[in-house]
């Protein structure tokens, strides 16, 4: 049975749950942002402003979970990483990992940047609404809307590239760094 907290080899029970939970509600998040951006602006559509409320509410627990994540983490030292691996993997490595946590962090800030600028509200499902960040403004609104879908992108390509170097350590390594985050 795997350990609840991290080892200088694995990863604990409760960092593969986070990081397993994160990357089905990233990827939800993601599926869900280019779904409704191909919907039409015009009118009233019930199913895109339905999803809208949802990806808010799941944005926000996005937030939450990676704030979680980070305070977990800190408490947890992350495992070594793969012996014999090049000094530029240990860094790339290190280096997406942050990224990751700036962009988790990043993409609910700026949709909620997003919604307040343009007078909408932020709500958890109808439990508890969040102040506005910012004042009403069409123009930052249309600014919010660019840079949350550029960072959704910037996201997508990081999960690509995580993804793969996974299965490299898996398929072509064969190495133990995927099956600790199993």
């Amino acid at each position: 049975m795997k350990a609840w907290t991290n080892t200088e080899l694995s990863y604990g029970s409760v960092a593969v749950l986070l990081h397993w939970a994160m990357a089905a509600l990233l990827l939800l998040l993601l599926a869900m942002g280019v779904y409704m951006v191909g919907l039409p602006e015009v009118g009233f559509d019930r199913e895109k402003i339905t999803l809208i409320l949802v990806h808010k509410a799941l944005g926000l627990l996005a937030l939450v979970a990676v704030l979680l994540r980070m305070a977990w983490r800190s408490g947890n030292p992350m495992p070594e990483l793969a012996a014999g691996l090049p000094d530029w993997q240990q860094l790339s490595a290190r280096v997406v990992h942050l990224l990751f946590y700036a962009l988790m962090l990043a993409l609910p800030v700026t949709g909620w940047l997003m919604s307040s600028a343009g007078g909408y509200p932020v709500s958890f499902f109808g439990v508890f609404e969040l102040p506005d960040f910012v004042a009403v403004n069409q123009r930052n609104f249309q600014i919010w809307i660019v840079v949350h879908r550029w960072l959704g992108y910037a996201l997508a390509l990081l999960i690509v590239a995580h993804a793969g170097a996974a299965l490299h350590h898996a398929w072509v390594r064969r190495d133990d760094t995927l099956r600790r985050m199993l």
